[in-house]
């Protein structure tokens, strides 16, 4: 089974699917730019105060996503990483769009980059419950986090970024559809943006305009997708129509630094329960019916998966 604190995946990508994205469960920008915001963008990626040089190479390797990289994905030496702009602002993290290239060959990609808050209020409100069962590298830490001092506000924040970009990591190659995560570094993920290449971000689940066939397909896709997560003892443990993407007619599945070992964590059969109430009570609004839409039955298959 994955320790997905600190990841890194041994065993090969199943599947060539493409993802990647952001979101929260009140992201307060819809994936459409008007064409003021398009032009504040492009003056954006002219201004020199928004390039950095790539980390990418003086990056751990255990800070970087599953190998093989993808071909999309820049890694070129001296490749630059332009701030577009912000896509969202959230309660614990806010997401830019960074564009990536190579300004001698033209090469680049789209990425969005999740940056986990510190502030004064929690960065979770329920925190102490996700992070339950969870390792910390040291007392010193445990103790700041405890005492939510300043540098224990910072390594709560650096711990969510981590956890979410090693469970990322282990999901993908387990052919799970999540967003390719290209690398971590303190409070900050970088993960491919799921979108057009305009930047037009995929729409919520929340948000999507679906047939009855298209739901009935995403249904399907997001069952296969909750079994195969259980299997290996884990569920979402935030699972919402809005962490929720549908790109291509394909589910994308996000928002995952509070994912939950079910049976190392003591609330962790709740946190299943709770998800598969939150997503069954979508589509059966919906109008959906059929196999585990009924919430009682889906809990009892994900259960039996796990092992409880």
């Amino acid at each position: 089974m994955p320790d997905f604190d600190g990841y890194t995946p041994a065993f090969p990508r199943r599947g060539k699917k493409r993802y990647g994205s952001y979101s929260d469960n009140e992201p307060t920008y819809d994936g459409r730019f008007t064409e003021e915001e398009e032009s504040t963008f492009g003056n954006a990626a002219d201004d020199q105060d928004n390039w950095r040089w790539s980390t990418w190479n003086s990056s751990p390797t255990n800070s970087r996503g599953p190998i093989p990289y993808p071909d999309w994905l820049v890694t070129d030496a001296g490749a630059v990483d332009i701030e577009l702009g912000i896509l969202k602002t959230g309660k614990e993290a806010d997401v830019f769009l960074v564009r990536r290239e190579n300004t001698d060959t033209d090469r680049r990609c789209l990425m969005a980059a999740k940056r986990f808050r510190v502030s004064e209020h929690r960065m979770f409100h329920r925190e102490t419950g996700y992070l339950e069962g969870r390792k910390v590298r040291n007392s010193r830490e445990m103790r700041a986090m405890a005492n939510s001092t300043d540098y224990g506000r910072k390594v709560v924040a650096e711990q969510w970024a981590r956890t979410e970009f090693g469970a990322l990591s282990g999901l993908y190659q387990l052919g799970l559809p999540v967003p390719y995560p290209v690398q971590v570094s303190g409070q900050e993920i970088l993960m491919e943006f799921v979108g057009q290449e305009e930047g037009i971000a995929a729409p919520r689940l929340a948000d999507a305009r679906l047939t009855a066939d298209e739901l009935t397909g995403i249904w399907d896709e997001l069952v296969d997708a909750l079994v195969l997560l259980a299997r290996e003892g884990f569920t979402h443990g935030d699972l919402s129509p809005y962490n929720l993407l549908v790109h291509d007619g394909q589910i994308v599945i996000i928002d995952l630094p509070q994912i939950v070992n079910v049976l190392t964590n003591p609330q962790g059969p709740e946190y299943l329960e709770r998800d598969v109430r939150n997503i069954c009570a979508f589509f059966t609004s919906a109008g959906m019916v059929g196999p585990y839409v009924d919430p009682d039955d889906l809990h009892g298959l994900l259960r039996q998966e796990v092992g409880l």
